[in-house]
């Protein structure tokens, strides 16, 4: 069995995402359970050089992963051979920059959503790439959860049928720091660090509606600020000047209709913090993250409405529970299973800076979709 050593370096890595998603419970443990698998004869065994802005933060995230190196210098490492791939999870106005800059230094590209903070550069960063014939990907993660895994299962047995419409409930409250402290870094709340949940959250919705439903064709988005004013890490109070709500419906060239409520203003009454409920003319089915039930067209009951009545009886109890058949991996670590054997092996691999470009594009003309209060198309992009 041969053992390919694959450097990495992963910038911005000691934020939430990088840091847990990404560090700990994808490549550390891909480290821990002996690399990937390529293919018969192939291991990939990642090999991780942290970097970021704060040394502090970096040393002591490198000391409790066993020691790996570490750098504040960007330009430096880039200039390292032996790491052959870049991985961006920094704030999305540095990662445009970041990531221009390993393209020209020959590295396979692999980071989060959005790509860019414009669809233009977003696009830009996928030319880049492929003139200068490196491998990229964009992470995608919400396609490899255990309860979308499962409804796309239902799609590809033929369950729904044709498929209606889809009606996506995303989101929790984001505490004020008001007496308690916010979960989330303030900066979503800063239109000028690249905060909103419009460039935020439609970059997944873009990928989810794509890969499940159909291409997305056109869309109508109304943002809203819900809450004007927050406090800071620091407790400093500062002015909301983006996003924190989206009610965004799309619909795609398969004529489903898509409907994705998305909010950082919400209390959360419903089975997950995700919800997708897919309607269709042989059964409907309703999945979160990890979760998926179903009603088939033989079992929905005749509802008539009668609101003298009241409500007697339990709607969910006419519900089935999908089994869970297979083991699911992280969702993050799934994808980077997959893009470590795009580099090393050629294996397939379509999630691409393309298909991230496509993410921001829609974020993109859901803010002019809200400016105009009126459907704008979605183009293609090539």
């Amino acid at each position: 069995m041969q053992t390919i050593n694959l450097g990495i370096l992963m910038n911005g890595v000691t934020g939430r995402m990088g840091t847990n998603q990404h560090l700990m419970r994808s490549i550390m443990e891909i480290r821990k359970h002996g690399g990937v698998r390529a293919n018969d004869d192939t291991v990939i065994m990642p090999e991780p050089m942290l970097l970021g802005r704060n040394a502090e933060k970096l040393r002591s995230l490198a000391h409790a992963c066993g020691d790996l190196p570490w750098s504040t210098d960007l330009d430096t490492a880039l200039g390292d051979d032996w790491y052959q791939v870049y991985f961006d999870a920094q704030t999305t106005l540095l990662r445009a920059e970041a990531v221009r800059k390993a393209i020209a230094a020959g590295k396979h590209i692999y980071c989060e959503k959005p790509s860019a903070a414009t669809a233009e550069d977003a696009m830009a960063l996928y030319r880049l790439a492929e003139q200068a014939g490196v491998k990229h990907g964009v992470v995608q993660d919400k396609l490899w959860l255990p309860g979308l895994r499962k409804l796309q299962h239902l799609i590809d047995t033929g369950f729904f049928g044709r498929i209606l419409s889809v009606r996506g409930e995303f989101g929790y409250w984001v505490f004020t720091g008001k007496g308690v402290s916010m979960q989330r870094p303030s900066w979503n709340y800063r239109k000028a660090d690249g905060g909103g949940i419009i460039l935020d959250m439609l970059c997944h919705w873009r990928y989810v509606i794509d890969n499940l439903f159909g291409n997305v064709t056109s869309v109508s988005c109304f943002g809203a600020t819900h809450i004007k004013e927050r406090l800071d890490e620091k407790g400093k109070p500062f002015t909301v000047d983006t996003d924190d709500s989206a009610y965004a419906t799309m619909l795609t060239d398969t004529d489903v209709v898509c409907h994705f409520n998305s909010s950082w203003t919400t209390r959360v009454r419903r089975d997950d913090l995700l919800t997708l409920h897919v309607d269709g003319e042989k059964g409907s089915a309703v999945a979160g993250l990890t979760e998926c039930h179903i009603q088939p067209a033989a079992a929905t009951p005749r509802y008539v409405w009668n609101p003298d009545l009241g409500k007697t009886v339990d709607f969910k109890d006419a519900w089935v529970k999908m089994p869970t058949t297979m083991e699911y991996d992280n969702a993050f670590k799934a994808q980077w299973d997959l893009f470590l054997k795009h580099v090393v092996v050629d294996a397939p691999f379509r999630w691409n800076l393309l298909e991230g470009a496509k993410g921001v594009q829609l974020a993109e003309l859901g803010m002019d979709s809200w400016k105009q209060r009126g459907w704008v198309d979605v183009p293609a992009l090539s």
